[in-house]
């Protein structure tokens, strides 16, 4: 990082201490480094190939060609918008702490929880797509390993142990796994493409933009029977739920160099490169499924038909039918390194806003997780945290069903509601703040009050779409969940922690947190 001096050290210091606290962490990531944290948590190799059949399932091929670059967009309305913030408070947590600015106490204590809750999830839900993945493509082919609890359990102990395990060792080292992350994420998506190009048996374009209705047993019951318009609808829950995680960037603001340029670069590239590189990919998947096919009681139909009817297993049956098994192995094993450093980010992302929330008292026991390794310069009991209860999280709530659908599949199809709520909040605080007392000083990445205003008229509205799609079945229960977690944070803001907790130090509490700043940057080694 030659290109960064003693100015620009001073500069985000000064950003940071203005904001009442300390260089505890250690700031190490460059600007590429913050894009690829963000990148190798949207990772489209993850949540583009497991979440794969709402597209295929669903609307078909218009799914990916048309619904694709819209849900695209439907997600970028929120980085643009949180870009612009981010640019002003580079902080650890940052969605917490804009909540905080721009809103107030409850605002800020909200969008934490959101946020924290989304990412435990989140990070569990991950490494069970992992799971599954690694089952897929080498577990029960190869290694002839059966699916049980205890297997999955055991499964997610090792591999969130050893992203847990390489956070703990320090943000330089997680940094350059990332970063390699990044680069290994562009090139198996190209080999990807470049595989199912060369492996379709004729490029039928006209299937990116071919509207069909698969809801129902033609489409494995992945969608409830709907109509044709409904689920097109649903399966821009795809590229929603895929192009998320960018507030990594935020998250690792004050590691980064440069934190007021480097972190809304990171957030917007991290979105479009993903979006782009998504596109390419989908499609060519979508060319790959063979022209005709037999489906499973032996009826002959067009490709497509055969592809829904797979439901959830489309991915690797298109594989196993189209691709050389060599060339199919190897971009399995790419794309499983490519699962497993998804995870490795997010829990960067989920330790460092427990970390954040914690040295303002958000969090029981916050002493205990805001403390910071000074051999490590990381939030060693965060990171550790958060790990063992995202695996904490899939193991119980696979034990427990409502009905017939478990609770770890209501709460997953909750968790990414949780985190685009956390992001509309401080965006939609920001709308009403802006150029007013409460935020009258923008950032060097400056929209423009028209633009950002825009931008955060847009979150809203797509917010409430991702609500009303994200509750519609199978996943009617997040409904109730939603709801129910709002009602319940505001008794539990009423009844407690609107007396005890007094948020991020903001005016005259920052002036008289000097001290404490000095003395927690020598305890770590930074002064």
């Amino acid at each position: 990082m030659s290109d960064y001096n003693e100015v620009d050290k001073h500069a985000d210091l000064q950003v940071l201490h203005s904001m009442g606290y300390a260089q505890e962490l250690e700031r190490r990531m460059s600007s590429f480094s913050n894009f690829a944290v963000s990148f190798s948590i949207i990772c489209i190799l993850s949540g583009g190939i497991n979440s794969l059949a709402q597209a295929t399932a669903g609307a078909g091929g218009a799914a990916i060609g048309i619904g694709w670059p819209v849900g695209c967009l439907v997600s970028a309305v929120f980085a643009v918008a949180m870009a612009q913030i981010s640019s002003a408070y580079p902080t650890a947590g940052g969605l917490y702490h804009w909540g905080s600015i721009l809103g107030n106490r409850f605002t800020g204590w909200l969008t934490a929880w959101f946020n924290l809750l989304g990412l435990v999830t989140v990070l569990g839900a991950i490494n069970v797509g992992t799971y599954y993945f690694f089952m897929g493509a080498f577990g029960t082919p190869y290694l002839g390993l059966e699916d049980t609890t205890t297997f999955r359990i055991l499964f997610l102990v090792v591999i969130t142990g050893a992203q847990a395990l390489v956070n703990h060792l320090g943000i330089g080292l997680t940094a350059k796994l990332t970063d390699f992350s990044g680069y290994l994420i562009f090139a198996t998506a190209i080999l990807l493409s470049l595989a199912c190009l060369a492996s379709a048996d004729a490029y039928d374009i006209g299937r990116l933009f071919t509207f069909s209705n698969f809801s129902g047993a033609a489409g494995g019951n992945v969608w409830p029977e709907t109509s044709g318009t409904w689920v097109f609808l649903l399966g821009l829950l795809l590229p929603i739920y895929t192009i998320t995680g960018y507030d990594a960037s935020a998250h690792t603001s004050e590691e980064t160099i440069k934190a007021a340029t480097s972190v809304p670069r990171g957030m917007i590239s991290s979105v479009l490169w993903s979006s782009l590189f998504g596109y390419v990919m989908l499609c060519s998947f979508v060319l790959m499924i063979p022209t005709q096919a037999t489906l499973a009681d032996g009826t002959a139909t067009d490709g497509m038909t055969a592809a829904a009817a797979q439901g959830w297993n489309v991915f690797f049956w298109a594989m196993e039918t189209q691709v050389n098994w060599f060339v199919k192995d190897v971009l399995y094993l790419a794309i499983f390194v490519c699962q497993w450093l998804c995870g490795l980010a997010t829990v960067t992302s989920v330790s460092r806003m427990i970390f954040a929330f914690s040295r303002d008292g958000g969090l029981p026991a916050s002493k205990a997780l805001a403390k910071v390794s000074p051999k490590f310069r990381t939030p060693v009991s965060a990171i550790w945290t958060g790990s063992i209860l995202s695996v904490l999280f899939v193991w119980g709530s696979s034990l427990i069903s409502i009905g017939d659908t478990p609770v770890y599949t209501i709460v997953v199809s909750c968790t990414v509601i949780f985190l685009f709520f956390s992001f509309a909040i401080p965006i939609t605080l920001g709308l009403f703040a802006y150029g007013t007392s409460k935020w009258s000083q923008m950032g060097p990445w400056n929209l423009g009050a028209g633009v950002f205003k825009l931008f955060a008229f847009l979150t809203v509205l797509a917010m409430i779409l991702i609500f009303v799609l994200g509750v519609q079945p199978p996943n009617g229960a997040a409904l109730y969940v939603t709801v129910g977690f709002l009602v319940l944070s505001g008794i539990v803001w009423i009844g407690f922690e609107q007396r005890r907790f007094k948020g991020p130090p903001i005016g005259d509490e920052v002036a008289r947190r000097a001290a404490e700043i000095a003395a927690a940057e020598r305890a770590v080694g930074e002064a």
